[in-house]
Formats: C-alpha cells, structure tokens, sequence
C-alpha cells in the first residue's frame, strides 16, 4: 500500500508539475496590451522597506509578483546620474552622465515611448519634479546636457505625446529664444492646465499639465495626492487608445529626500508613489493585459535601517552619503509578461523587454 501511494503522489506531483510549466509558458505567451513603468527616482530595496515599515508593514508594491535587479552604472561611471540612468530604461544604451536621449557618442536614440507614439499607442508622462528634469526628459528629449531644459522643453513638440503632467512651466515659456511653447502646444491641439484641478476639466485629447513654474512642492510641503490623481487621469485619457498605451510615473522626489538624508521626507515620497501604483495595479487587476513595472534609476544615500521606529528615533536610520550609489536597484513587476523582469541585467534590458513585451519593432 505505501509504494501503491507513493507512486500515486510522484504521479500527482509530475502532473502538478507539468501543470505549472504548462500555465508559466501559456502566461509568458500573453502579450501586454499597455505598459505602466513606476520609475522610484533614487529608490533603493532600503527606501521601500522603510516605508512599509513606516505603514504599518505593508505596500501595494507587495502586489508585483516578480522581483529583479537592475545594474545602474553609466558609460564612464561605476556611478550614474539620473539621465544616464534613465536614459538606459527609456533608451537601451549606456551613456554618459548628463546625456539625455543620446549614446556615448551624443548620437540621438530613440526612446520606448517614441517607438510606442510611432506605433498608434497613447503615450503620457507623470511627474512629481518638473517634466523637463532628467528621468522624463530622457523618454522624450535628446540634448547633449540635462541642464539643457530649454531644449528639452522645445523637443516636446516634435514627439506627439499624449499626456504629460508635472511642473516646469518656466522652461516653455520665459525663454532667450522668445517662444512661447504652451501657445506652440495649443495650436497643436493640447488642452492646457495650469492647476491641478484643471485636470478635471478634460476627459480625452491631449493634455499638457503644467502645474508649477519649477517643480512641484514635496508632500510635506502641500503637494496632496496630485501624482495619485494625475496618475488616474492619465491611464482614464490613455486607455482611450484601442490599440494601448504606455505611461511612465515618476516619484521624482525621493530621490530628493535621500539627498538631503531626511528619512522623513524619503519615506512620505515613497509612500506617496506606492499610493499612485495601488491604482495603477488596481486598474492591471481589471484590465487583464497591463503590465505594470517598478524600479529605480539608481540608488540614493546608501540608506540602512537599524531600528524599528524610524520616523522618531533618529538613530533608527542611517544614510551613509548623501550622493548617489551603484547598488543594483530592485525590478518589480505585476502582470503579463511580469516573469521576464525577474533575474539580474543591465540597466538598459529594461528597454528591450518592454519593446518585446509591447511587440514593438525597431527601426
């Protein structure tokens, strides 16, 4: 009897087995209708972690069901910038710190979204910092320097982007070269908002949000909920698009706090982007052909935790720089083709496994 049942549970347990295989190559073949890229500006698995812990334990983050790693060094530094950084996801190439849109060569390269805008599908930006810093300048821009914000402002009109929401005003319109790149936009069909509640007063089209003159003010600052807000606004206009849409959100000041070692702030921003993904999943979970990713262009202030009551005890955390890091960051990843995030790459497979994911062909 007891070799009769242990035949029985090796059976089952192949069968099983074969099941599993079965339903991981049947999900791998599922191919994502949009793409939702959380980038955690300065994000590290430290900075999650002390904000689960600062809420009690817990984050939608939790929700992606694969994990990877990302490596962040440049083209001629073991550490990066934000540009390099991000021009390695939205771009797939390494380059140097400070370049946004260009290789090593300062040679233009497309960016994800642009090959997504060339292919039909609804392309938009979300920003806590202002839309012409480095990270959202580099899926749109191609300028030699990110302190180059005039430029990029202006490069905003030769990609038909749908959406983007941030601040920045400044740069489109008091510029040395007299345009005025909002009226520019408006003759290109952009419905303009100056306030966040503004948003509200559009329900498709195109949408140019530029809700401060420089960037956005920090959540312990007043900011509110505008990047959970501007986030629900952007996927309702996006998915408008039948053939999908990819969206880039940026929680841009995290890596702000991090630089200024104030765990305060460093979680209250983290907090605040896992809010905007909670949405963000909880559309993936409705939908069935999202993915939704998040990760990080680099590490900031090399932060370790120490104690459990980190928002009292200043003894609880400690940054050790108040610069950047080269340690890898985590890829998380929720929804169809979620697998082929997990493992540990280069910065800039991020760029070819949303091509592949999106069915995006290059030219």
């Amino acid at each position: 009897m007891k070799k009769i049942l242990f035949i029985v549970t090796v059976a089952m347990f192949m069968v099983a087995q074969s099941c599993q295989v079965s339903n991981t190559r049947e999900t791998s073949e599922v191919k994502p209708k949009n793409i939702i890229l959380f980038i955690g500006d300065g994000m590290g698995a430290t900075h999650a972690q002390a904000a689960m812990i600062a809420n009690n334990n817990h984050l939608n983050l939790e929700k992606c069901t694969i994990i990877g790693m990302s490596k962040t060094s440049s083209s001629d530094k073991y550490i990066t910038d934000s540009a390099a950084g991000a021009t390695a996801i939205a771009c797939g190439v390494k380059t140097y710190n400070g370049a946004i849109g260009v290789n090593a060569e300062k040679q233009k390269v497309k960016s994800v979204l642009e090959y997504a805008e060339e292919a039909d599908l609804a392309t938009g930006l979300v920003v806590t910092s202002y839309v012409t810093h480095a990270t959202p300048a580099s899926f749109i821009a191609h300028v030699d320097t990110r302190n180059d914000k005039k430029a990029i402002a202006k490069d905003f009109l030769d990609v038909d982007i749908d959406l983007f929401i941030g601040g920045g005003l400044n740069d489109f319109i008091e510029r040395e070269d007299g345009l005025n790149i909002v009226e520019l936009l408006k003759e290109k069909d952009y419905q303009i908002a100056l306030k966040l509640e503004e948003l509200d007063n559009y329900n498709n089209g195109k949408i140019a949000g530029l809700l401060s003159g420089g960037s956005m003010p920090s959540v312990l600052d007043g900011r509110g909920d505008m990047l959970t807000k501007s986030t629900i606004k952007a996927i309702d206009i996006l998915n408008q698009n039948e053939n999908g849409f990819f969206l880039m959100v940026e929680g841009s000041q995290i890596d702000w706090g991090a630089h200024d070692n104030d765990i305060e702030s460093t979680v209250s921003e983290t907090l605040d982007m896992d809010n905007a993904l909670g949405k963000a999943i909880e559309f993936a979970e409705k939908d069935g052909s999202t993915l939704v990713i998040v990760t990080a262009d680099h590490e900031t202030g090399g932060l370790t935790i120490l104690g459990e009551d980190i928002m009292s005890d200043s003894t609880a955390t400690n940054f050790s720089t108040g610069s950047h890091t080269p340690i890898m960051v985590p890829v998380y990843a929720y929804g169809p083709q979620a697998e082929s995030f997990g493992g540990i790459y280069e910065n800039t497979q991020l760029f070819y496994k949303m091509m592949d994911a999106l069915g995006l062909s290059f030219n």
